[in-house]
């Protein structure tokens, strides 16, 4: 066979077709299209297959990508979903929501040479879009059934690789979650124009069809405490992720008008996927004919300022302390933003919400100079004397990252060890917490992050739990 490699040298970088910016401000579809077979395949074959696959080491579940790259140039796709699938419960997903500009792509070695980075996220995408329509996506199947049985809290991205990780080991899974769709954040925190909602979907109905029994509207707590889950299950892993929304903590946060990110997210996705929404409906959660300000930098602010967007908000202006190239956020949300007509207002910091009649009206604010690089190597924000102004708001958004929620209290279980960031602690070698048998994983234990970084994090602890329930000899908590 003649190699189908080293393109890089004769063909340029090219992405999916994007739809236009005035198109898709007005809808919650995905952005991009989709690659067909053959561009998918010229794109795969830009790959130089290097000696050391530095895109492999910077994904977080290691994905085989210059396998899975090759096969796909030399059109060999069930074998390339095989291997793309081995190292990731959801690659369809991560090919779509991904940050690949700081992850696998930003360190390809045709990157580093200024030819144009490998399009990996979206050959990722389409090798298991086309493996669905195929047929070639499959329920786990065990070679044999187990007696014993993992409660899972929590049906998020962690949660979810970690159960179907379980079950194609054969053991009998729940899978609890508090809202009435599973997915966590990708149903609900994610939006539409990022992730497509049936893509979510046949997910959780895979799981189902694997065996995995699943509790919605389940809320631990309330319905059952963790002891009694204890008492269920032979091993409990607890992936609820943070939801919690940090504050300001400026003068002026009771006035109507100001909304925590997830809150906003959640109202416009429910609202999409047509549920009522009462807060949606009588405007609280609306942009629609507002001047909205979303005050933050990573990629929940992108989410939030391209939703107020496509809900008709009079203008959109975002809110960040530093400059673009500190900012946290996907350099590529940024752009797509920027596209869809957001104002971006840089090195700015709110002091104060200024309001009238109860509602908030505008934000003053002052500049920001940023000096000498700190531990963490960032530059720090420091306020310039005299730089005041205020700029006008209806609506602000406040997506300033997510804490955990006390979990501990709210589970009925004072014995399990929160770190003084209120995140679960687990013994880092088996992923246990304080208390026997149930584990964690996920943004509960190592803070907001990647949906990456929790599907990585919930295929380790299902990795863990099948140890310990074989009676490995481990270590079994925390210290």
């Amino acid at each position: 066979m003649p190699n189908k490699m080293l393109g890089f040298v004769t063909t340029g970088r090219r992405m999916p077709e994007k739809r236009k910016a005035e198109a898709r401000r007005h809808d919650f579809r995905e952005i991009h299209g989709r690659f067909d077979e053959a561009g998918a395949g010229e794109q795969a074959g830009r790959c130089s297959q290097c000696g050391i696959p530095y895109c492999q080491l910077h994904c977080p579940v290691q994905n085989n990508i210059p396998d899975w790259l090759k096969l796909v140039a030399e059109d060999r796709l069930e074998e390339a979903y095989e291997v793309s699938s081995a190292t990731n419960d959801f690659p369809e997903i991560c090919g779509r929501i991904c940050p690949q500009d700081r992850l696998c792509e930003g360190s390809c070695v045709i990157e580093q040479s200024t030819h144009g980075a490998v399009t990996i996220g979206q050959v990722e995408r389409f090798i298991t879009d086309t493996a669905w329509e195929r047929g070639w996506v499959k329920p786990p199947a065990p070679p044999r059934e187990r007696p014993q049985s993992v409660g899972i809290i929590g049906a998020g991205p962690a949660g979810m690789a970690a159960a179907g990780q379980l079950r194609r080991l054969g053991y009998q899974v729940s899978l609890y979650d508090r809202h009435d769709r599973l997915g966590g954040l990708l149903i609900y925190g994610i939006p539409g124009f990022k992730l497509e909602k049936d893509v979510v979907a046949r997910r959780v109905e895979l799981l189902a069809a694997a065996g995995v029994a699943l509790h919605p509207n389940f809320e631990v707590g309330r319905d059952a405490s963790l002891a009694e889950l204890q008492s269920r299950h032979d091993a409990v892993l607890i992936a609820t992720g943070v939801y919690r929304a940090r504050d300001l903590g400026v003068p002026g946060q009771e006035l109507a008008g100001i909304v925590p990110a997830l809150d906003y997210l959640i109202a416009s996705n429910r609202k999409d996927l047509g549920d009522a929404v009462p807060a949606w409906d009588d405007g609280t959660l609306n942009a629609a004919g507002k001047h909205v300000v979303v005050i933050g930098g990573g990629d929940t602010a992108m989410d939030c300022v391209r939703t107020a967007v496509r809900q008709g908000a009079a203008s959109v202006k975002c809110l960040y302390r530093r400059d673009r190239a500190n900012m946290p956020g996907s350099q590529r949300e940024v752009a797509h933003a920027e596209e869809e007509g957001v104002d971006f207002v840089w090195q700015a910091a709110p002091d104060a919400f200024v309001g009238e009649g109860g509602r908030v009206r505008a934000i003053e604010a002052h500049r920001i100079h940023l000096g000498v690089a700190d531990a963490s190597g960032r530059r720090t924000p420091q306020r310039i004397a005299g730089s005041t102004f205020a700029v006008p708001c209806d609506l602000a958004v406040k997506a300033l990252g997510f804490d955990p929620e006390p979990v501990a209290e709210r589970f009925g279980a004072p014995d399990l060890k929160l770190s003084r960031w209120g995140t679960v602690v687990v013994n880092p070698r088996t992923l246990m917490t304080s208390l026997e048998g149930v584990f964690a994983a996920g943004d509960i234990v190592r803070g907001a992050s990647l949906v990456v970084n929790a599907i990585k994090d919930g295929r380790d602890a299902a990795a863990r739990i099948h140890g310990w329930l074989q009676g490995e000899a481990l270590a079994q908590a925390a210290d």
